[in-house]
């Protein structure tokens, strides 16, 4: 037994590097800290204990507050590095008081000679005055701490971000914790000043390529991450007052530095060659992806589609990277021959990281618009099984994009039936041997390269639009076009940094001889594409790197990411959501970033990027060290800001303590330790399962995704904004959340009474909240400002909705379960622009809903008129231009022109009963586009005859699109 104990109290000591290989990289302060670590989780484990007596508890606290001191120390600048002595004989101290810490805790633990109340007094004796003799020697050392140089590496991520970041929590104590700071508000306020003004030349280096002013502001951005490191953990309450005043102090020093090197260095301006536009463009265009050069291929393989053998063939379009073999597989998808001829058409993402249960399940909820919590219990044979029997006896069309491996097909190929149906299979793949593995009759399309003359349109289209390009141009132009390579996506790079630059014809020189001093790489074109970003986008584009390769990306979560992290400048009398939706629209039109799904009101529900657009985007993150993606080994000790775990809780080498990590995202909640992350702001959980504990320790969370919530969230999350509950929860309250502004629970849940809300709540968005009487109508009365709101009225509610009381409210849908469930009225707010409706309801009744003032989008959805009959008025729906019918009950359509005099775009969807669209809508001078899908014979036919009385008329640009044959 004795010898069990010796080899137990070996744990309790910090290990030497020479002890262990794991260890053999590390510094001694890495190792401290490791070790302090692990006595800190042992002893908050046991002091959660509820058997524990009062006095116990409060004899341990001092013990557990100075260990956790000594830990943020060690993650502090002027002890991270061994160059000075002074550093290395105050990390002895702390590495000797650590082992005798570890030595108390085992002859606690597990030693039975001395009573409990002893052992504590002796630790109190030993313990503590040794914690104070180690601090005093902190205070001397930071006192007279000065690096012998500020190095940082020479990078292109200027962060504007961490320096606002900063500027608001030092706001927040000013403002907020005025009692905390009495003794260093003068500090305080003069780091403020400072770093306002350092804002002004932080954009200078937009503009000037002086490789003194890049130091400078690389310094800057390392001096705002100290700073934010020590305050905020001092707002937590764990660093002392006076530790606090002794770094503001350097803080202050290292500032004046800066400013001093900025100032000697300001007079040698060098003006960039690339100098860029920042305006922002507030519109997306809304025309086709231009594809020049590809019209003979588009021609020639949509005939491949729709006509040839009955039986299923494989088509195949291979080519390298950047060829646009894409953008073609999606100008084939939605081309009109295709729409008519096939019965299901389904789109998917294969990838390199190819798995067959997600596949078949992203197949399935496409296929059946169903949500992928319909099938994530079922086994693969399952999935399989649905896909078959949905697609027996149908003609169909399925691409498989970006197929890297004949795996991928063999384990599909048996679930896609062989009718003799003309079906379709069309395959995007870089690798041609696919092609030829997956069917030895099938048909394989090589794409070419660019002709010079191809690039040099490409460019000019993408540059000028449909303007000509001046004559002084041309000549330079053609000589980028060439440098091109005849590659679709570097023509694509290169436009965009042209398209957003002052048209001189010396700026286009410039970028002519960079090109020619590159050895061609795909990487190099993209590279200039970001190098040529403002500097407000670039932390926005870089974070598209924590998302897998080849994932729609929901742009409402990307958005609430952006703003939680700080990128979002903040613009008086302007919301962050807009700043943030405008950056994006930026980064799309620069070609960065490209759209996937669009809203009804034509903006972007969900993008995504080109996948060297994402190997370029991950490897500069990782190179900035902005954000680390898990694919190999991590340990706890390198300083990341950020963390992205998709599917490799294996590589971490050790649970996370995370002294300077602000986000993770996508992980399981056994990977860190919470009380060890007082920066986190942003938290996204990736386990549907399990427990998450307390967060009561992140005080500045902005961004929380979470799988569950308890019945009322008790931690004072002060600083949450955002929050996404991804699973289950029961009546959840919220009460110690006074910012919050988005809720959205993907299961229907009731509010619970407990949530104590103030009539200023700043709650924006709410959806998912489910509504049983008038108390739970009646909360929605503490949300004021609600501008989104998506409620489910349950079967069981008998009265007439009333909503009129939200007065801000913009974007609202109500789904009624239960078909029994019948209303005479129901009164809207007056502001609404967008609405959609699934209930039981009077066509009378729809009046109502047509005299909005403000209505611009309509959904109506399992609508169960009650009579055959909908007969609308001219002064109805009168700026509505986005109207969509799904699966409703009745037959007729009485309308006209009039009725709808700003219709663009008419939506019908497994409407059964519905007998034609009426011949009159097809003379709204709006109207662009009219869908439908899965309806019957005689729709389809009065969608075609208008259209067809369209183009007698002259009207060539009305689009028609029918799917799903019945």
């Amino acid at each position: 037994m004795d010898s069990l104990l010796l080899k137990l109290r070996e744990f309790f000591v910090v290990p030497k590097p020479q002890q262990y290989l794991s260890c053999s990289t590390f510094k001694t302060n890495e190792l401290v800290a490791s070790f302090i670590d692990f006595l800190l989780e042992v002893l908050e484990e046991f002091l959660g204990q509820r058997y524990l007596s009062r006095f116990f508890t409060a004899q341990m606290k001092p013990l557990l507050k100075n260990l956790k001191f000594l830990l943020i120390i060690l993650g502090d600048t002027p002890f991270q590095g061994t160059e000075l002595e002074e550093t290395n004989n105050i990390l002895a101290e702390i590495e000797s008081i650590a082992n005798e810490a570890g030595i108390f805790f085992h002859s606690f633990f597990f030693t039975t000679d001395l009573v409990e109340e002893t052992k504590i007094a002796a630790a109190h004796s030993i313990l503590l005055p040794k914690f104070n003799m180690v601090k005093e020697n902190i205070k001397k050392h930071c006192n007279t701490f000065s690096p012998p140089s500020v190095t940082t590496r020479n990078t292109d991520l200027v962060s504007i971000f961490i320096v606002d970041s900063v500027l608001d929590y030092l706001n927040h104590l000013i403002n907020h914790k005025a009692s905390l700071i009495v003794h260093v508000k003068d500090e305080i306020t003069t780091l403020r000043k400072e770093l306002h003004f350092s804002r002004s030349f932080l954009r200078d280096v937009e503009v000037q390529q002086s490789k003194e002013l890049i130091k400078c502001v690389m310094q800057l951005r390392d001096l705002a991450y100290e700073a934010e490191y020590i305050i905020n953990w001092f707002a937590a309450g764990e660093v002392p007052v006076w530790y606090l005043a002794l770094r503001l102090s350097n803080f202050i020093q290292k500032i004046t530095l800066i400013k001093q090197n900025h100032a000697s260095n300001s007079l040698e301006v060098v003006e960039s060659p690339f100098e860029v536009s920042s305006q922002v463009v507030k519109s997306i265009p809304m025309v086709d992806e231009i594809i020049v050069g590809l019209k003979d291929e588009t021609m020639r393989i949509a005939s491949q589609l729709v006509r040839g053998p009955v039986d299923l063939q494989i088509i195949s379009i291979t080519g390298m990277p950047g060829l646009g073999k894409t953008t073609l597989a999606k100008k084939l998808y939605n081309h009109s021959s295709v729409l008519n001829h096939f019965d299901k058409r389904l789109w998917c993402v294969v990838s390199q990281t190819y798995e067959r249960k997600r596949l078949l399940i992203d197949i399935l909820c496409y296929m059946t618009n169903l949500k992928e919590d319909k099938f994530l219990e079922m086994e693969v044979e399952k999935l399989g099984e649905n896909l078959y029997k949905n697609l027996k006896e149908r003609r169909y069309f399925v691409v498989m994009d970006d197929i890297w491996n004949i795996k991928a097909w063999d384990d599909l190929k048996i679930y896609f039936p062989k009718d003799k149906t003309g079906s379709r299979i069309l395959f995007t793949s870089r690798n041609k041997e696919v092609a030829l593995e997956a069917s030895s009759d099938g048909i394989i399309n090589e794409l070419p390269f660019l002709s010079v003359d191809e690039c040099w349109d490409l460019l000019e289209q993408k540059v000028f639009g449909e303007a000509l390009c001046p004559r002084e141009f041309v000549d330079i132009g053609k000589q980028i076009a060439t440098s091109c390579k005849g590659l679709p996506l570097a023509v694509a790079g290169i436009a965009a940094v042209l398209a957003n630059m002052e048209k001189k014809e010396s700026l286009w020189k410039e970028v002519a001889a960079s090109l020619s001093s590159y050895i061609f790489k795909e990487q190099d074109i993209l590279e200039l594409s970001y190098k040529h970003l403002p500097i407000h986008l670039k932390p926005c584009f870089l974070y598209f790197s924590a998302f897998e390769e080849d994932r729609e990306i929901p742009v409402k979560k990307l958005l609430s990411l952006w703003i939680s992290e700080g990128f979002i400048e903040k613009i008086k009398d302007e919301r962050s959501e807009d700043v943030a939706e405008e950056y994006l629209i930026e980064l799309i039109n620069r070609n960065m970033v490209q759209v996937a799904k669009r809203r009804s009101d034509n903006g972007v529900k969900t993008c995504n990027i080109h996948d060297l657009m994402r190997d370029m985007c991950v490897r500069i993150a990782k190179e900035e060290n902005f954000l680390k993606v898990i694919e190999d080994e991590v340990s706890i000790y390198e300083q990341h800001h950020r963390l992205c775990n998709h599917s490799y809780p294996q590589h971490l080498k050790s649970r996370l303590f995370g002294l300077h990590i602000r986000s993770l995202l996508g992980m399981s909640e056994s990977l860190f330790i919470v009380s060890r992350l007082s920066l986190l702001r942003v938290l996204k959980f990736s386990d549907r399962k399990g427990y998450i504990g307390t967060l009561e320790f992140l005080v500045q969370l902005r961004y929380l995704e979470i799988p569950y919530l308890s019945l009322l969230m008790s931690e004072r999350l002060e600083n949450l904004e955002f929050l996404f509950v991804t699973g289950q929860t029961t009546n959840p309250a919220f009460s110690n959340m006074p910012k919050l502004r988005h809720l959205d629970l993907e299961t229907p849940s009731r509010i619970s009474k407990d949530w104590k809300i103030p009539q200023t709540h700043s709650l924006e968005t709410l959806s998912g909240v489910l509504v049983y009487n008038f108390d739970d109508e009646k909360i929605l009365r503490c949300f004021p400002h609600l501008r989104h709101l998506k409620c489910h009225y349950d079967k069981s509610w008998n009265d007439c909705p009333d909503l009129s009381f939200l007065t801000q409210l913009e974007s609202l849908k109500m789904t009624f379960y239960g078909w029994k469930v019948k209303f005479r009225e129901i009164n809207f707010p007056t502001n609404i622009k967008k609405l959609s409706l699934s209930l039981s309801f009077p066509c009378e009744r729809m009046s109502s809903v047509g005299k909005l003032p403000n209505l611009e989008i309509l959904k109506l959805e399992f609508l169960n008129f009650e009579g055959e009959n909908w007969n609308t008025h001219d002064d109805e729906f009168q700026k509505l231009k986005y109207l969509k019918l799904r699966n409703l009950k009745f037959e007729d359509w009485n309308t006209s022109e009039d009725h709808f005099p700003t219709l663009e775009r008419l939506v019908l969807e497994s409407c059964d009963y519905f007998k034609s669209i009426p011949s009159e809508l097809g003379y709204i001078p709006t109207l662009q586009m009219i869908e439908v899908h899965s309806c019957g014979v005689s729709v389809r036919e009065s969608a075609m005859k208008i259209k067809e009385e369209q183009e007698e008329n002259g009207n060539e640009e009305l689009k028609v699109i029918i799917t799903g044959l019945k």
